[in-house]
């Protein structure tokens, strides 16, 4: 912007010095026209004052010589006198040696060019600086010479360069005056403009926050208001899409199923952390690359290629193994279109099914389950009941065995659906515990006693490792019993004979770990977390002969879950297994 006030500037001082000496130029022509006007009538009037003079004296007066040289000192001039024939008759106020010369050679040209002239005239001598002014010399009417009047341009020249100094001070002064106030009002329009450039270029480089002065209500200072308001409406645009693209890219990289932008060329522009996740890549091997170069898998390239070709929405379930497993995709593909029916790519949203797939898989699993396992009890019952009705009733003892076996098929089917109505209370959303104080080490003695019994009829040595003093926590006691002896009780129960199963307590500052080990059967690693859901089991015949509903560990997860505990399990085949639940001392629901 200083280049641009110094060009102007630059300018505007030419323009000024041009317009000045053209106007001292035409000025000083016009004073010295003028002054060469005044000096020309001056001269007439002396010589035609002089020529009168001569010629009522005569020019046989003996005094006048005397008399012209006095007139000639009044009028300062040098007063010379021809006779038609080319002869001076008189010559006063004679100035030196200067004269003399001039006398012989200006005076004899001027007889030689004017003597038989009727009319005035002058001339001017540049040798001698002298000025001549001559005019006929007239008797009754008759030209008897001319008198001849001349004197020294001395003064016009002084004249003249007083003209031209007055001049070239007054123009300068002129100058210096205008260039102070051109400097002024060139800074009070170029501030602005300056101010409002500055504006224009940081909002170039996106700085909307910037704004200029506005103190004028001229141009200048319309063209800063609408600067500002450009500036004001910029930054609410840019802002409101600031916050736009903020909700949008928050909204893309936060839902819950991946997404895929696909543009008009087919390259991938826009892969959202979901989908990251789901498919577990690298951004840089899907990022501004072809879809069929990206794409791993075959179904999902010809979803894309199939909306390219039809250009109207897709949505199809897939199942695509990513690494080791093979999870279910609920694939929607839509074509994007703009405003004038432009063409501008593809979305596509991977909707990750495998849980719901999981989930109708396990009710479908429980149902079948539940019917199942109604369905033996049911039909022993049924059949040992028509048995008894076909007569074998008047058998005392067939009777008491077929009796026994109807009771143990219908305390099996109790236990099933009380197991049924615990789950389902248990996985309610209004359920809740009774919080009050329990003594675990306490509750570990009674439950061992309690299944001592059981681990004695198969030669089991049922054992504890808790400590000394007593281990309070808070919890519903009835419920974490409920826990411990279907624990103790599965363990006991996939325990061969002869082996041991041990109950271990440890307490630390701030939870309290019971760890349930045996010796029994052992679970494998695949099996370990399907333990836990309803009916599953893992050594299914024997399982069945030891009476249990598949039910129990399902309980367990849902109860410890309600203390905000956790529970974990180790195990190896044939060696043993290790249920291991950390609870809170202090809990807080």
């Amino acid at each position: 912007m200083n280049k641009f006030r110094s060009r102007l500037l630059f300018a505007l001082l030419t323009l000024i010095i041009v317009v000045l000496v053209g106007l001292g130029l035409v000025l000083g022509q016009l004073f010295k026209s003028f002054y060469l006007q005044t000096f020309h009538e001056r001269m007439e009037k002396e010589a035609r004052l002089v020529e009168l003079f001569v010629r009522e004296e005569g020019l046989t007066n003996p005094f006048l010589q005397s008399k012209i040289d006095q007139m000639s000192d009044v009028l300062n001039v040098r007063t010379t006198i021809i006779h038609k024939e080319g002869n001076v008759l008189f010559d006063a106020n004679q100035r030196g040696d200067k004269f003399s010369v001039e006398k012989s050679v200006v005076i004899q040209e001027i007889i030689r060019n004017h003597l038989n002239s009727t009319k005035s005239f002058y001339k001017v001598d540049e040798e001698y600086d002298l000025y001549y002014y001559g005019v006929p010399l007239r008797t009754d009417k008759q030209q008897v010479g001319f008198v001849i009047l001349s004197t020294s341009v001395d003064s016009l020249n002084r004249i003249n360069q007083q003209i031209w100094g007055l001049l070239i001070g007054s123009l300068g002064m002129a100058l210096i005056v205008i260039l102070l106030l051109g400097v002024r009002i060139m800074n009070q329009y170029t501030r602005p403009i300056e101010s409002a450039t500055k504006v224009a270029m940081e909002l170039a480089k996106g700085n909307y926050k910037a704004r200029t002065y506005e103190d004028y209500v001229d141009e200048t200072g319309m063209l800063s208001q609408a600067i500002n308001i450009l500036a004001r409406n910029l930054q609410e645009l840019i802002s409101a899409q600031e916050m736009q693209q903020d909700r949008l890219r928050t909204l893309i990289e936060n839902m819950g199923s991946g997404m895929i932008l696909i543009d008009s060329r087919g390259y991938i522009n826009l892969v959202n952390r979901a989908y990251k996740e789901q498919f577990q890549i690298d951004p840089a091997d899907y990022m501004y690359r072809l879809y069929y170069q990206a794409f791993q898998h075959k179904e999902v390239v010809g979803i894309v290629e199939e909306i390219f070709m039809t250009e109207i929405k897709v949505r199809k379930q897939v199942v695509l193994p990513i690494k080791i497993e093979r999870r279910h995709f609920d694939v929607y593909g839509a074509p994007i279109i703009g405003l004038n029916d432009e063409w501008k790519g593809i979305v596509l949203v991977f909707h990750d099914i495998t849980e719901l797939k999981k989930l109708e898989q396990m009710r479908k699993d429980f149902v079948a389950n539940v019917s199942h396992e109604l369905k033996t009890p049911i039909t022993s019952i049924k059949g040992f009941s028509e048995t008894l009705l076909e007569g074998a009733m008047e058998d005392t003892q067939l009777r008491e065995q077929f009796l026994d076996i109807i009771l143990k098929e219908s305390q099996r089917m109790q236990e099933l659906i009380q197991d049924l109505l615990d789950l389902s209370k248990v996985e309610q959303q209004g359920f809740k515990l009774n919080i009050q104080a329990v003594n675990v080490k306490v509750m570990l003695e009674e439950i061992v006693m309690i299944l001592s019994n059981k681990a004695e009829e198969k030669t089991i040595q049922l054992q504890t490792n808790l400590p000394e003093d007593e281990v309070w926590i808070q919890g519903d006691p009835q419920r974490l019993k409920q826990v411990f002896i279907n624990l103790i009780s599965n363990a006991v129960t996939y325990t061969p004979q002869g082996g041991r199963v041990e109950a271990e307590l440890i307490e630390t500052q701030e939870y309290v770990t019971i760890n349930i080990s045996d010796t029994g059967i052992g679970i494998s690693k695949d099996e370990i977390p399907r333990i836990f859901e309803r009916f599953y089991r893992v050594d299914k015949a024997r399982s069945r002969n030891s009476g249990g509903t598949g039910l129990g560990l399902a309980i367990v997860k849902h109860l410890i879950e309600a203390h905000k505990g956790q529970i974990e399990v180790t195990s190896t085949v044939g060696e043993g297994t290790t249920f291991s639940v950390q609870l809170r001392k202090e809990l807080h629901i």
